[in-house]
């Protein structure tokens, strides 16, 4: 366990879990978030609440952000009464929201003004990962503070991949959930045809995942479509969120892409017709009431849960290197 004082702002489907995985592993953790109740629930196990993000910093050795949004972040990290105003020489801040890289730049300059570091390293993997532990975590700042939060991280995660400058995790992060959300509308198109086409439904989902046509997504998220739950705790409004970052990252380097404007209107779309706050992979439903069907099957769960054992987490070294990145 390390013997850092820790900081965790940001207690919602995934933040809270990861706070709650440091509590089991023994932390001296303080944590906040403007929701009393999820505050309450973790100091019921043994956290301290501060009465705001400046107060937090003040305590801790480093402090763990966890948000919905960079508008937020930059929020909680400037206002009067921020993570800012309470960092010091020493201190570490690690941004694990899915922001946007230049924001993260942006707050880490000023995160090393005074004369703190700043890592960004956001989470992959669902809720249901991040609540035994076995999350992937993406990490980008300076070799010597990644090697000085690895301990936490390898609490908090099982795979964690060191990406370069700050910044990088977030651009990878970004990467992977549009392709998350990619795979997600085009199972939604899969599994409607193969209900309409009269397939048992269950068998198509065994079909799908001994095959090319796997994936994490299907594996998991096509499971909680079929149960009807739709409950992967992941909603339209992020998922917009998160691929507008990608295509706004691809205009800014002028990649001319096709399918990321399309996905983010068809997610646009769902918000629209469902709310923001509806269940991501709800948007099956566009097709379901187009096609007068429900697409469901038997005996899959409403929710994720991870059944693999928590092991120690890792450095994840890149395929064809010998060793971590200079």
């Amino acid at each position: 366990m390390t013997d850092l004082a820790l900081g965790f702002i940001g207690l919602g489907n995934v933040g809270g879990q990861l706070a709650g995985n440091l509590l089991r592993h023994g932390a001296d953790l303080t944590v906040r978030d403007l929701d009393p109740d999820r505050v309450a629930a973790l100091v019921a196990r043994g956290a301290r609440a501060a009465a705001s993000p400046r107060e937090l910093a003040e305590r801790v050795d480093l402090v763990i952000t966890c948000l919905p949004s960079p508008a937020v972040s930059a929020a909680v990290m400037e206002e009067p009464d921020g993570v800012l105003a309470g960092l010091s020489p020493g201190k570490v801040w690690l941004e694990m929201s899915t922001t946007d890289a230049a924001e993260a730049r942006r707050l880490a300059a000023r995160v090393e003004a005074r004369g703190a570091s700043a890592l960004d390293c956001p989470v992959s993997g669902g809720c249901h990962r991040a609540a035994t532990g076995n999350i992937s975590i993406f990490a980008g700042g300076s070799r010597a503070a990644f090697e000085r939060v690895l301990p936490v991280l390898s609490i908090l995660g099982r795979r964690i991949l060191y990406t370069g400058p700050v910044g990088s995790a977030s651009v990878l992060k970004v990467i992977t959930n549009y392709l998350c959300t990619v795979h997600l509308a085009a199972l939604a198109e899969a599994l409607t045809v193969a209900r309409v086409a009269g397939l048992d439904l269950n068998m198509a989902y065994e079909g799908i995942r001994i095959s090319s046509g796997n994936s994490f997504v299907h594996e998991t998220e096509s499971q909680v479509i079929l149960n009807g739950s739709r409950d992967i705790n992941f909603t339209m409004d992020l998922v917009v969120k998160d691929v507008g970052l990608f295509d706004a990252l691809a205009r800014a380097h002028h990649v001319p892409l096709e399918l990321s404007p399309l996905v983010l209107r068809l997610f646009e779309d769902g918000a629209r017709r469902y709310g923001p706050r509806e269940h991501s992979p709800n948007i099956i439903r566009r097709l379901e009431e187009a096609c007068g069907v429900r697409v469901l099957g038997e005996g899959f769960p409403p929710q994720m849960v991870d059944d693999e054992p928590k092991v120690p987490g890792a450095e994840v070294l890149p395929r064809g290197r010998g060793a971590h990145p200079a």
